[in-house]
């Protein structure tokens, strides 16, 4: 039996022009790819559980790509919060880079990892905003769906070996029949593109995630909880403030994403691997040292806290003793550019 590669288009939020015409020239040149189902729906980071587009991500059994407007590690681990998870998928597709942009790059961190049980399946993340044409898409997919192929044919022959009375390569089964083929739902081109309401809530990368809880401290909104083994989670995703990164700033290991917030780090492009911006902006405009994250933090939450009818708490509560007189964890030139730009108002 031949298996086919479930291929997700995420939708960009709004009506550009350029975005829609390079998803609607995916979409076709996907449709004509042999080995390929192609699906679209909205903005990864706005469906929410009921929305249909969610649900038929849920059904996905096997390998899947999805193309979103979302740094890759960014729509992974979005993916993985909403229940949709696998083995993070290794992509050879990268945007043009120059070597010292590549010699950046930092080794990994060990994190808690992700909840649950993880199934045999590959998840790829593709970044639409690395390339304006279909065809290093196109391309990147049929390398996966030849890889893809090649992981299940070697598994087939491995259970078979273990099993000699499994003979075929289709689906192998313990008694030497074929399994039976799963049925699984049907969903409505229209219902899968429905419109979802925009949103805005953190995503944590797992993989960074090292359970300090300094964001359950530090969020004075009730965003943040612990499962039942203690674990940090996204409890109540809908009390974040609209636009409001600061629980991202001081975390010590970026491990704490907003996909779509305008800074690079925060919106969850890897860490350490933004370089060539070399610009010292309290020279460029004659000012003294630029803000650091813990206090930019501060004053983000306690913006937050004014709007919501509170009194500002300053550095008075949930700043963790370990951080006094301590500098945060460091930001790339791009961060420090754009922060800089928002607090001169430019």
């Amino acid at each position: 039996m031949s298996r086919k590669l479930t291929v997700v288009l995420s939708q960009a939020p709004g009506k550009n022009p350029a975005k829609r015409g390079l998803e609607e020239s995916l979409a076709a040149a996907l449709i004509m790819e042999p080995g390929v189902d192609v699906s679209i729906v909205p903005n990864l980071y706005d469906m929410g559980p009921d929305h249909t587009g969610r649900m038929f991500l849920e059904s996905v059994p096997g390998d899947m790509v999805v193309l979103s407007w979302l740094f890759p590690r960014a729509a992974f681990w979005l993916l993985d919060r909403d229940g949709i998870k696998g083995q993070f998928g290794i992509t050879l597709l990268k945007p043009p880079a120059d070597d010292e942009e590549e010699k950046e790059k930092e080794k990994p961190l060990e994190g808690i990892g992700a909840t649950g049980t993880i199934p045999d399946r590959h998840i790829y993340t593709l970044d639409l905003r690395d390339f304006n044409k279909a065809e290093p898409y196109v391309n990147e997919i049929r390398r996966i769906i030849a890889e893809a192929t090649e992981r299940i044919r070697q598994k087939a022959i491995d259970k078979a070996v273990a099993n000699p009375v499994m003979i075929s390569l289709g689906l192998p089964s313990k008694n030497g029949h074929a399994e039976p083929t799963i049925a699984l739902p049907m969903f409505n081109a229209d219902d899968l593109l429905a419109p979802a309401n925009r949103r805005w809530y953190p995503v944590i990368d797992y993989n960074r995630c090292t359970n300090c809880l300094e964001c359950l401290d530090f969020c004075l909104f009730g965003v943040y909880g612990v499962d039942s083994f203690d674990r940090i989670l996204t409890e109540n995703q809908d009390q974040c403030k609209k636009g409001c990164p600061a629980c991202s700033r001081v975390c010590p290991q970026t491990a704490i994403m907003f996909p779509e917030y305008k800074t690079p780090t925060i919106a969850g492009a890897d860490v350490g691997a933004i370089g060539g911006l070399k610009i010292d902006l309290s020279k460029l405009f004659g000012g003294g040292d630029t803000v650091d994250a813990l206090t930019a933090a501060v004053a983000e939450r306690d913006r937050e806290l004014v709007a919501d009818g509170r009194d500002a708490v300053g550095l008075a509560v949930g700043i963790p003793k370990r951080q006094t007189g301590k500098s945060q964890q460091p930001k790339d030139d791009l961060d420090r550019l754009v922060d800089d730009l928002d607090l001169l108002g430019l």
